[in-house]
């Protein structure tokens, strides 16, 4: 038996997470099965229970190690943004973090490579999706800056830490007519890019301002 309330009551049942998405939708989300998944996936189950009635608000929230759970806003644009690059199938996903962006790629695309440095985060990811029976996410315990070298290329790749520059690393494994979407800068606010690969260029614009926790190298 699992040892996660999926389905989850008062502040996290199922008519709260549908009022997100109503409000994700107000806020400029079109695409119809992003919004279904982030209404789907008990974003209750990726925090700590102590937050549990907060885990539906738009709001990052703390995971531990220095570490959030990004806002489900940022999910959704990061999401819908990745998606709509041509046959996104293999997705390299940089910071595992509580496994909560993992699981809503899982829900989308056909495989999920998923990298992170704080060992302590990783088996709890690891038991979550079990939980939610997603098992095409593969978990690396890695220096993110470091890509998935043996895996690449990639159809899209998402980052969901800022590092101060887009490492050279991941744009090599990017796929030719791939996508990447990462927080790029080392204040408190950062450039929300989106980078296509076209052969041996790579065409970048920002999409938005976001706050994320630096991209740090090495493990922990």
């Amino acid at each position: 038996m699992s040892e996660f309330d999926l389905k989850g009551i008062g502040m996290t049942s199922a008519r709260t997470r549908a009022r997100l998405v109503a409000r994700l939708r107000h806020q400029g989300i079109t695409n119809e099965a992003v919004l279904e998944t982030l209404g789907t996936i008990p974003r209750h189950i990726f925090i700590d229970e102590a937050l549990a009635h907060r885990a539906y608000e738009d709001t990052a929230l703390p995971i531990g190690f220095a570490q959030t759970i990004s806002q489900p806003f940022v999910v959704a644009l990061m999401t819908q943004t990745l998606l709509a690059a041509p046959n996104v199938q293999r997705v390299l996903e940089i910071g595992t973090g509580s496994g909560y962006q993992s699981a809503v790629l899982a829900s989308l695309v056909r495989r999920v490579y998923s990298v992170e440095r704080v060992q302590g985060l990783i088996d709890r990811a690891r038991a979550r999706l079990k939980a939610l029976r997603q098992r095409n996410v593969l978990i690396k315990y890695d220096d993110g800056n470091l890509g998935w070298p043996e895996q690449a290329p990639f159809d899209a790749i998402l980052v969901t830490a800022a590092p101060p520059s887009v490492p050279d690393a991941l744009l090599a494994q990017l796929a030719d007519g791939g996508r990447m979407v990462l927080p790029v800068g080392s204040g408190d606010l950062q450039e929300l890019r989106v980078i296509d690969r076209d052969g041996d260029a790579f065409n970048e614009h920002t999409l938005d301002h976001v706050r994320f926790v630096p991209l740090c190298r090495g493990l922990q």
